[in-house]
């Protein structure tokens, strides 16, 4: 081989090398998607109105708070939207003073304007799509940390586009099904509530008020419980509560939780507070010992035990549990309750067999395509044809090696991206080879033909590489799982293909014609 040949070599072979090895072996180094290894694929709606009307109640107690502290007092606070309210009773006289000293200070994304005996405020734009998306990223992490509490091996899981409220979330190799979506879609709102001085569970709504004498006064909440049997698996009745609108601490105020057993045995969770959730629950356990505590879960009370003694940072929430329950109680307020709540769009699962089934019919597809674009090179290009069989190979080579490197999940659709990059490949040989002969006819030397045809056929090949890539990069941004798939595998192809089809390729046919001064003849065909 020519000397000067000798950098291309080494280049070549460290390329096909250090991509081979990374690919090898392909069964540990190559991840498959759910639909070759099984698994569950869920599309999940962020309901981000949740979001909005939390952060508007919570700014409404801001308010309130702030008003108390400036001296106004008898106003009225109505909701009138998700991201707006109005306040009635407050003297039009004291309009700048509430701007200066609450609205600017406290409250600045949200506009006031007076209409007659009210003051309107409603949140601005920007603040509701930055909620939004806080809603979004937040319900994204928060099952992320679910899934990986939960044991999934390399979840997939992100938005569905770009500023979607929606979120793909793909769990391959998962067995319960049922018990992984209840995981996701728990909201976990933890709340600690006292229940109404002298009062236990009623056993319906009506019996409450009549206890108040037909009217539930305006800082109790009627909440349910639900009563299971002694095995703890079915639910047998509900019992009704009336508690303080008040919290004692909520699940903000966790610093972790974990599933344990009671004094007989029965599965519990333990958790422990942070130091101001602590002594705010400290300071209200101690002043009310011998009352009823409600322990409140999404809404429902799990169990309203008697507070015996003051608590400050640890304790225990009891109820009738099962203990896969407690596990998954334990592991949702450890990874955090969801700003929101969830929809389900879309749900697959793919079972193992069907995805064994996938890759074997893939590979039949891959092993007939190779064939018959091998067989056709060699007929109609002859020996020249062995090129493209070679660069060929290789081109799978970088594939699966690239695959491996970034990452990449291979799906069904990815199989299919590799099948058409084998004929994007023998494409670029096909203009470069028909190039040569045109070039060979018309009278030019073997060697200044082969550096005619690449040279001429470059701008055809790079042309058709462009728009590919373009239409790939389209289908990744915008495309959801198979698809983007689709979408990596053929841009990666794409990049083995023009390197194999013009530098190895061109690499080649300079080997071969560098062993001789004069070379006559070219067998093409």
């Amino acid at each position: 081989m020519d000397r000067s040949l000798l950098p291309r070599a080494i280049l070549i072979t460290g390329i096909v090398v250090f991509f081979g090895f990374s690919a090898y072996p392909p069964k540990d180094k190559i991840k498959l998607g759910l639909d070759l290894l099984g698994g569950m694929h869920l599309v999940l709606q962020v309901e981000t109105d949740d979001a909005i009307r939390s952060e508007t109640d919570k700014n409404i107690d801001a308010l309130q708070r702030e008003l108390g502290g400036i001296g106004v007092t008898g106003f009225q606070v109505d909701r009138t939207g998700d991201a707006a309210f109005d306040v009635l009773g407050v003297p039009a006289d004291r309009d700048g003073e509430v701007r200066d000293e609450v609205v600017d200070r406290f409250l600045p994304e949200w506009s006031m304007r007076r209409a007659g005996d009210r003051l309107q405020f409603e949140l601005s734009v920007a603040e509701v799509k930055k909620i939004e998306q806080q809603a979004v990223n937040q319900a994204r992490e928060t099952i992320r940390n679910r899934i990986d509490e939960f044991g999934v091996a390399e979840p997939v899981i992100h938005e569905e586009g770009l500023g979607s409220n929606r979120i793909v979330v793909q769990l391959p190799g998962v067995d319960d099904p049922d018990r992984v979506k209840s995981l996701i879609k728990s909201t976990a709102f933890l709340e600690f509530r006292l229940a109404a001085e002298g009062t236990g569970g009623f056993p319906s709504r009506q019996a409450i008020l009549d206890h108040y004498g037909g009217s539930l006064p305006g800082n109790l909440e009627i909440m349910t419980q639900d009563l299971r049997d002694e095995t703890r698996q079915r639910i047998v009745g509900q019992q009704f509560w009336a508690l303080e609108k008040q919290r004692v601490v909520t699940g903000r105020d966790l610093k972790t939780a974990r599933s344990s057993r009671g004094e007989f045995g029965e599965p519990t969770v333990t958790f422990s507070l942070t130091t101001e959730g602590g002594r705010q629950f400290g300071e209200v356990t101690g002043a009310n010992v011998g009352r009823l505590l409600a322990i409140v879960l999404d809404k429902k009370v799990v169990s309203a035990p008697e507070i015996q003694s003051r608590i400050s940072t640890e304790g225990r929430i009891t109820g009738s549990f099962t203990l896969e329950e407690v596990q998954d109680l334990s592991m949702v307020l450890r990874s955090g309750a969801l700003p929101a709540g969830l929809t389900y769009l879309e749900e697959r699962t793919v079972g193992p067999t069907l995805g064994q089934d996938s890759i074997d019919k893939g590979i039949d597809a891959g092993l007939i395509g190779g064939v018959i674009v091998v067989l056709t090179m060699l007929f109609v290009y002859r020996l020249v044809g062995l090129n493209a069989v070679f660069v060929l190979g290789l081109n799978i080579v970088l594939v699966f090696g690239a695959l491996a490197l970034a990452g990449a999940t291979l799906t069904l659709p990815g199989i299919a991206g590799i099948v058409l990059t084998i004929g994007m490949a023998v494409d670029a040989n096909v203009l470069v080879f028909e190039r040569i002969r045109e070039e060979l006819r018309s009278g030019r030397t073997v060697k200044s033909a082969i550096t005619a045809g690449f040279g001429k056929a470059f701008s055809s090949i790079f042309d058709a590489n462009v728009t590919t890539v373009i239409a790939a990069v389209f289908l990744f941004m915008f495309g959801t799982g198979p698809i983007r798939g689709f979408a990596v595998t053929l841009l990666v192809g794409i990049a083995a293909s023009f390197f194999t089809a013009i530098f190895v390729s061109r690499f080649l046919f300079d080997v071969v014609t560098s062993r001789r001064r004069r070379v006559d003849t070219l067998p093409i065909g």
